[in-house]
């Protein structure tokens, strides 16, 4: 592990989504010093490299960097090599995962970032997605939930005292992108084939999945507070 991006990089913050120890989620922030972005560049791949040359904003730029280091020191931690040893792949929709070279690890992971937050979940033997975003104003929010929602989200976010539906908004969009990320379907997946609960202070769960109830389908969903003015969420196959 790099020693140089230890000491430059935000220390991780460890939320704990899951009471499973297989399952862990890490949310970081993104704005860091030209050291760390120096040291974070270092241990990228060229491919990775050249992404980064392909931001049109310096900002976006940096934040790619950072997190991109991060990433590669979180999994070099999880699986005993240098961070500029792990080799990733991608799937037919974009999803990131190791390289065959790491198979026998077992180990899944999802990324997701917001301004200068980022959050990443790893798990072992199961498909994981995450999402994170900052609470802000939204004023065609009405207008996107309306097309994006469940017809059952669409009805309790409608019901939401109006205080509370900009919360509701970013709590059912995050659950559903983290949900679409583990299937590792990216915005292919119907986002009305499924319900995920959204109301400011009721438990996050998965209440249907086609004709399946949330309860038997095979995913569990949490939130997670990544950091203050943040939504997250994570789900992650059942065990």
């Amino acid at each position: 592990m790099s020693a140089a991006l230890l000491q430059v990089l935000p220390r991780a913050r460890v939320a704990n989504a899951f009471a499973d120890e297989d399952v862990e989620v890490v949310s970081v922030r993104l704005d860091v010093t030209r050291d760390a972005l120096r040291s974070a560049a270092a241990l990228l791949s060229n491919d990775e490299r050249q992404r980064a040359s392909r931001f049109a904003f310096e900002r976006d730029r940096n934040r790619f960097l950072a997190a991109r280091g991060r990433l590669r020191e979180l999994l070099a931690a999880r699986l005993g090599v240098a961070p500029a040893a792990v080799q990733l792949v991608y799937g037919a929709r974009g999803k990131p995962a190791l390289s065959p070279h790491f198979a026998d690890a077992e180990l899944h992971f999802n990324v997701s970032h917001c301004g200068d937050v980022a959050a990443y979940a790893f798990a072992r033997r199961r498909e994981v997605g995450v999402d994170v975003e900052h609470v802000r104003l939204m004023p065609d929010s009405d207008e996107i939930a309306a097309r994006f929602f469940s017809r059952r989200e669409n009805e309790a976010y409608r019901a939401l005292d109006p205080r509370d539906k900009l919360v509701g908004f970013f709590n059912c969009w995050t659950r559903k992108e983290a949900f679409v990320k583990a299937l590792g379907a990216g915005v292919c997946h119907a986002f009305d084939s499924f319900d995920v609960t959204l109301a400011p202070g009721e438990p996050a769960k998965i209440l249907r999945v086609g004709r399946t109830r949330g309860d038997a389908c095979r995913w569990e969903l949490s939130s997670f507070a990544a950091e203050p003015g943040c939504v997250a969420a994570v789900v992650v196959e059942k065990s």
